[in-house]
């Protein structure tokens, strides 16, 4: 025979304060970005490179003006003079001044780094992104074809876009440089672009979108590009020093940009000459610079890696 339980008052008692608590939210939910900022912020090291590319930006704008000579000017009465109070930098074999020089060199080299950098990025998310998202037939035409540009050596790219527009009286200009080295560079960007695309075209919320009759461009608007977005930039802030490496290399051979104007590469190739004779400062200033940037630039992007992988967050 089933008895029915009497609940009482007295067999009830309050919880205690402290356990009233324990199903409470302990912090507020933090979204995505500004996670990751926080989670950058506490990586020094990518700190330190965010800095010096603040301050060497600011100075690529304010250099020039802050010196009271001209980048262009020559003095020959003030030739190879080394660093004073005047010149802050010295000066070069034909009485420049290197402090305006070096500055407005950071400031093409940046110039040339960003936009060969951003160029890439979009040639390679579109083609990726098509890639990835065609048939398996057309992904691997397009991907052989992207395969066969790449094995092209930029360098060799360069010579004859110079040869060219040399020949057309255009010498090799910023255009020139940024066009040769983003013949070629947009591939590994399209390839992990592709790659993304390929696992995540097969998630969940791609297939609902699909199933409810949503276009392949749609889908890759709104669900796989912003989901790619972390390691795109990642790969982004490590393709930048790759590109202003290259232009240093490229002008310090003498395929950079024609004088007057300088770039860091060129500061470098005309340094070369004057350590030579003793003047170390001409060719250290924009080496120093250079490496600078490429530091600042790579533990930048290891920053923003690591801030940006889940499996690091605390």
């Amino acid at each position: 025979m089933k008895v029915d339980t009497i609940y009482t008052q007295e067999m009830f008692k309050k919880a205690p304060r402290e356990l009233r608590d324990t199903e409470s939210i302990r912090r507020p939910s933090i979204k995505y970005w500004p996670d990751v900022w926080r989670r950058l912020k506490q990586n020094k090291l990518a700190m330190v490179g965010l800095v010096l590319l603040i301050i060497m930006g600011i100075m690529s704008i304010i250099g020039i003006h802050i010196s009271e000579f001209k980048y262009y000017e020559q003095n020959y009465d003030q030739i190879n003079i080394r660093p004073n109070g005047e010149y802050w930098f010295g000066t070069d074999e034909l009485g420049r001044d290197l402090f305006s020089r070096a500055w407005l060199g950071t400031r093409y080299s940046l110039i040339i780094g960003l936009l060969a950098a951003f160029i890439d990025l979009g040639i390679g998310v579109i083609y990726g992104g098509i890639a990835g998202m065609s048939s398996p037939r057309v992904d691997a035409i397009m991907m052989r074809i992207a395969e066969v540009i790449y094995s092209i050596p930029y360098m060799l790219v360069v010579v004859l876009l110079s040869v060219v527009f040399s020949t057309a009286g255009a010498g090799t200009s910023m255009f020139v440089l940024i066009l040769a080295m983003t013949i070629t560079d947009w591939v590994p960007m399209a390839n992990l672009v592709r790659g993304q695309v390929l696992q995540l075209k097969e998630s969940e919320y791609s297939m609902a979108s699909e199933s409810l009759g949503a276009s392949n461009g749609w889908i890759l608007k709104k669900h796989i590009v912003p989901n790619t977005m972390g390691p795109i930039l990642v790969t982004v802030t490590l393709t930048i020093p790759r590109a202003i490496f290259a232009e240093a290399t490229l002008g310090f051979l003498g395929l950079g940009l024609q004088p007057p104007k300088p770039s860091l590469g060129t500061l470098a190739n005309d340094g070369l000459a004057g350590m030579a004779v003793g003047h170390f400062y001409q060719i250290l200033i924009p080496s120093i610079l250079i490496s600078l940037i490429m530091f600042s630039f790579n533990v930048l992007g290891d920053g923003l890696r690591d801030a940006m992988d889940p499996r690091l967050r605390k």
